[in-house]
């Protein structure tokens, strides 16, 4: 009698077990650039909302149920995102959503999430018109676009800088960049002496003469990698020197120090994240993204992991997967991820977070603003 009831118990907590082992994932669906222009930036947040995915999974799933990551290539192209976004939902049947990298694919997968009433966690994309289309369903965890270069305005008039040559790319970042950037320098008392049109980057060596000419103190540009590179070494043979050389994409890449080698030395960047940043949590994932994948993590790996972060956090206060009540929590909750403060305004906006100013100094990025997450001082005027 004993051991049939052994058996018996034996049996129901074997089943109980496998019960548990069986249920349905969570499935949080994305599409990320992993081919196309973008595919640096795509793959690099794929691999670290996957790493966020395994981290939940290895220490005991999220609300008793494993994290899956469904996810396709959008090859960079914004069409062909919302076309992903839809099969997503309508047939994965995924729980929830994140979005792609940059803020052109992101407007196109945002539409599909609220025609289907769906949260949507954005995570790359910046652009102010995201926000401005009073929907419901989408939040936003990087920083605004009219607030992206604040830090840079504001510690080049605080070491006294009194004029700004403006130059920048064309594309949706950089028209929603640029006016935040004069309102913050107007507000600073600092002088915009070039507003150079997004045609002139175009053309390096006439923009050269036009920054000479303009001789401002600090010289601020919006641009990717590649025409970054170039206006450097065209500056450098030009010798126009400023006090103050300032990207607002290019200089946080480390390809950006591989290229320019000893050209680098003294150029400050804006980004959302560094390495070196004196925060709980930071140095332990870049040590472990690297062993993952056999190089440090950029801003865009820790935008994926976070974007994780703030939607387990949701869950976990939701007690559910429900869409109403997730996007209750995305949009009242305060969290703290491994980006930094997570909050958004009734538009679904983040405002918690703000970026900070690195500066190249011995071959290698160090972050030099705001002063109390800084790991070294900066160097200013540039040497």
């Amino acid at each position: 009698m004993i051991r049939k009831l052994l058996l018996t118990l034996f049996t129901l907590a074997l089943a109980a077990a496998l019960g548990a082992h069986a249920a349905d994932p969570i499935r949080i669906g994305t599409t990320q650039s992993l081919s196309g222009g973008l595919k640096e930036f795509g793959t690099n947040q794929l691999r670290g909302l996957q790493m966020w995915a395994g981290d939940v999974n290895g220490r005991g799933e999220l609300l008793g149920r494993p994290v899956e990551i469904v996810y396709y290539d959008d090859g960079s192209d914004p069409a062909r995102s919302a076309e992903l976004y839809r099969k997503l939902i309508e047939q994965d049947k995924v729980d929830l959503l994140v979005g792609p990298y940059s803020s052109n694919i992101t407007m196109a997968a945002s539409q599909v999430a609220e025609e289907h009433d769906f949260p949507m966690l954005t995570l790359g994309a910046s652009a102010d018109k995201i926000w401005a289309q009073g929907y419901q369903n989408i939040v936003g965890l990087d920083v605004p676009s009219t607030r992206y270069m604040d830090i840079a305005v504001e510690t080049a008039a605080a070491e006294g800088a009194r004029t700004l040559a403006l130059v920048y790319g064309d594309n949706d970042f950089t028209r929603d960049v640029v006016p935040g950037v004069r309102s913050k320098a107007r507000e600073l008392g600092l002088e915009v002496v070039l507003d150079a049109p997004a045609r002139s980057m175009a053309d390096i060596p006439e923009e050269v003469r036009r920054l000479a000419a303009a001789n401002a103190d600090v010289i601020m540009v919006i641009a990717y990698l590649d025409g970054a590179v170039e206006l450097v070494r065209a500056l450098k043979n030009a010798q126009v020197k400023p006090d103050m050389l300032v990207f607002g994409v290019a200089a946080s890449l480390a390809e950006f120090g591989q290229e320019l080698q000893g050209d680098a030395e003294g150029i400050t960047g804006v980004t959302q994240w560094l390495r070196g940043v004196r925060l709980p949590g930071a140095q332990d994932f870049a040590y472990r993204y690297r062993k993952l994948y056999g190089n440090n993590p950029g801003a865009y790996a820790v935008l994926g992991y976070s974007g994780g972060q703030v939607m387990e956090a949701a869950v976990r206060l939701a007690g559910t997967t429900d869409h109403t009540a997730v996007r209750e929590q995305l949009h009242t909750m305060t969290f703290s991820s491994l980006l930094g403060i997570y909050k958004v305004d009734a538009d679904g906006r983040q405002v918690g977070k703000n970026n900070y100013l690195l500066q190249w100094q011995g071959n290698d990025r160090r972050l030099v603003k705001p002063d109390r997450l800084a790991e070294s001082k900066l160097i200013y005027p540039m040497p």
